[in-house]
């Protein structure tokens, strides 16, 4: 069974700026207070490297591999711990169009596997306090127009 943080918030701004500052990981450590840096290519199939930062939290880095990629709709990937079972995270941004020019951001990340349960009981308050940290900072960076 999943293990799941969820997170959302408004930002008011078309999909598309939203879009771009969220795919534009060179500037990452100018305004993401989570995900300090992101290296590699915005493709499926390609594998990043993940630097974060939790608030009050130990850093750490991983290399999730992009699953999908909807340009200003949705960026998808997924990391696993040694072997795909033991501890699985398929983290996802999701931007979601309302009538009014502005978008829903969605920010999840679903645990599976042997570890999941036991992984975020450590880690997942700080992990979901860094999500709401990430989402505020780039509903300001956009709404900024930066």
């Amino acid at each position: 069974m999943s293990q799941v943080i969820n997170t959302r918030i408004e930002i008011s701004a078309p999909a598309e700026k939203v879009w771009n500052v969220l795919t534009d990981f060179k500037r990452y450590s100018d305004w993401n207070p989570f995900v300090r840096t992101i290296k590699g290519e915005l493709c499926e199939g390609s594998c990043l490297q993940v630097f974060l930062q939790p608030p009050e939290g130990k850093a750490m880095v991983f290399n999730p591999t992009i699953i999908s990629i909807e340009p200003g709709r949705q960026l998808v990937w997924v990391d696993r711990v040694l072997f795909p079972g033991l501890f699985d995270g398929e983290h996802r941004f999701v931007i979601k169009p309302l009538t009014n020019g502005h978008v829903t951001f969605c920010h999840s990340e679903a645990f599976n596997g042997l570890l999941s349960k036991l992984i975020l009981k450590l880690v997942g308050k700080s992990t979901e306090a860094g999500f709401h940290a990430m989402n505020a900072a780039l509903k300001q960076r956009v709404e900024a127009g930066k």
